[in-house]
This record gives structure tokens, sequence and C-alpha cells, in this order.
């Protein structure tokens, strides 16, 4: 890239920068200013997290389920057997 390449590129984004700054100073156009995505709390990251898990582990579940030839009720006396031994939670 050649100096003249150079200049004009930084003239651009010196332009740009200086269009920043004056919209900012400018409350009207305080709608116009980009903002990023909106930011998410870790608490929603977290739900979202544990939904997914959920997700993949019911879909693993059935997965068993068919492969094994079993009924939800039998799945469910299962799980309450091993919860009541203290097997699982």
């Amino acid at each position: 890239m050649d100096e003249r390449e150079k200049l004009r590129r930084f003239r651009e984004l010196d332009d740009a920068f200086a269009e920043a700054l004056r919209s900012l100073d400018n409350p009207n156009k305080a709608a116009e200013i980009p903002t990023g995505p909106p930011v998410r709390s870790i608490d929603s990251l977290e739900e979202e997290e544990q939904r997914r898990k959920e997700e993949d582990f019911e879909r693993r579940l059935l997965g068993l389920i068919q492969e094994y030839a079993q009924t939800p009720e039998s799945v469910r006396e299962l799980v309450a057997t091993l919860q009541s031994m203290g097997r699982i939670a």
C-alpha cells in the first residue's frame, strides 16, 4: 500500500470518527447511534444452558427408550426405584 492510499484511509477513518463524535453530541440523533446485541445476564445464560442440558438429556433418554423397546412407564418406575434407593437425586 502506497503512502497516498494510507493517507486516504486515515482521512476516511478520521472523518468517520469525527462524525461519530458529532452524533454523540447531538441528542436528537441518539436513536441513530448503532449498538451491539443486547447484553444478557449471567442468570439468563445459566438458565439457557440448563434448559439445553435438559433437552439434550430428554432427547437421549427417548432414544434409549426406543432402542431398548421400553415404555415410558417402565422407565418412570426405574427412575423412582433408583431415587428411593438414593442412587440418583
